[in-house]
């Protein structure tokens, strides 16, 4: 299994960010696709999940109206956009792989910084 995330990322306050993550080695409809973050000094923060097979999604309510997460079966590919960021989003931000209620595979995570 392999999940391959897209590149850091600098953004100013008030913009968006959409972080792309690639999955391989399983299928891909099997598992829902998770996302959470670290910020500087912070443990990880769940923010939302995404059922590949379905599409269906549940976010944290802290990011409820900023956050959406989409896939492309096609290609494998889930994706997170945050938009109006804001300097306290600055973190980086994971993709993980939901297997029997727990997070089994994590992505290499992305960096993104907020910063005026």
């Amino acid at each position: 299994v392999q999940l391959v995330q897209s590149g850091a990322e600098l953004r100013k306050p008030g913009t968006s960010v959409k972080v792309s993550c690639k999955a391989s080695g399983y299928t891909f409809t099997s598992y829902d696709l998770d996302w959470v973050r670290q910020a500087p000094g912070q443990g990880l923060e769940w923010m939302g999940a995404i059922d590949p097979e379905d599409g269906g999604t549940h976010f944290a309510q802290k990011f409820q109206g900023r956050v959406s997460v989409t896939v492309d079966t096609s290609t494998s590919t889930a994706y997170v956009e945050l938009t109006s960021l804001r300097l306290e989003d600055t973190a980086v931000y994971y993709c993980a792989r939901r297997g029997y209620g727990h997070l089994d595979y994590f992505g290499q995570g992305t960096q993104v910084t907020v910063s005026s």
